[in-house]
């Protein structure tokens, strides 16, 4: 197996291992705890299954490291496409790690809130409820703001896939779509947000880039580059 194609796998992986876990914090544990338009209930639902929302907050930390090897790798797998191109995925790409890591701090807060702890007792149980409710909303914003870098970073991706050589064409074509779709997602929520829901499951199926990125990280790998060293020296300056 050549180098180009073993990179490639092993990005594919982690991408595959990025993704179990965020799947699992951002869709599964909200779905089964978090009650939209009733705190209490939310409330109660987290205070009886402790457990499984703090797994939820290491799943969502557990993924965003996972995500930095992931750049780190598509780099190394990228940079001699262009260099500045590949620097440029990097950046946008990290940016969104110490987001999500300063987000997760909301969910810990609300695990907090609804334990009633004593220098909480000042307030009522209500209260506490929707001071949880409050936090987990702005746990749902740095979602938001955090897609708007989930967006970004997928342009210079894309670009650099398609001009790789050692991928489909239509892989970067996909990728750029699934990078306006975040974006749209994001600024919808962040401007009109009651069609927020309505647009993110419009959304869906551009957003299927990524995914079918990955598997063919996973199941092809990369061609061998095609560049020579020469060429890749001149496409990285």
């Amino acid at each position: 197996m050549n180098s180009t194609k073993k990179t490639a796998r092993v990005a594919g992986l982690l991408y595959l291992l990025m993704g179990i876990p965020a799947v699992f914090s951002l869709m599964y544990v909200p779905s089964k705890l978090i009650v939209r338009g009733d705190a209490t209930a939310t409330a109660n639902n987290i205070l009886a299954s402790q457990s499984l929302f703090r797994l939820g907050i290491v799943s969502g930390l557990i993924s965003a490291t996972i995500f930095i090897f992931l750049v780190l790798v598509l780099y190394r797998l990228l940079k001699g496409v262009n260099q500045q191109h590949a620097s440029l995925m990097a950046i946008l790409a990290l940016v969104q790690v110490p987001i999500a890591f300063l987000n997760e701090v909301n969910s810990l807060a609300a695990v907090i809130l609804v334990r009633g702890a004593d220098f909480l007792s000042v307030f009522e149980k209500l209260q506490r409820d929707a001071l949880a409710m409050l936090v987990l909303n702005l746990h749902g914003q740095g979602i938001v703001v955090s897609e708007i870098f989930w967006g970004l970073w997928l342009f210079p991706l894309g670009l650099l896939v398609f001009r790789s050589g050692f991928f489909p064409r239509i892989l970067g074509v996909l990728l750029i779509v699934n990078g306006f779709a975040y974006l749209i997602s994001s600024f919808t929520y962040l401007l009109l947000p009651h069609y927020g829901p309505i647009v993110s499951r419009l959304m869906l199926l551009p957003e299927f880039g990524e995914p079918s990125f990955m598997l063919w990280l996973l199941i092809k790998g990369a061609k061998a580059q095609p560049l020579d060293d020469s060429a890749s020296a001149s496409a990285g300056g």
